[in-house]
């Protein structure tokens, strides 16, 4: 990843939102087993409550 010089707030913003959208659904992460965040999130299940 290289450093961006944003010329607007409006242009960090956008670049930052692609930079996200990119790393939670797309990026396979070496500690979720090569899955995406969102993939992981998506596919989680409710946590049961202790009795």
């Amino acid at each position: 990843m290289s450093l961006r010089q944003y010329q607007s707030l409006r242009e960090a913003h956008a670049g930052l939102a692609a930079y996200f959208r990119f790393y939670n659904t797309e990026r396979p992460h070496q500690s979720l087993a090569n899955r995406t965040p969102a993939d992981v999130y998506d596919n989680s299940q409710p946590l049961q409550r202790a009795a």
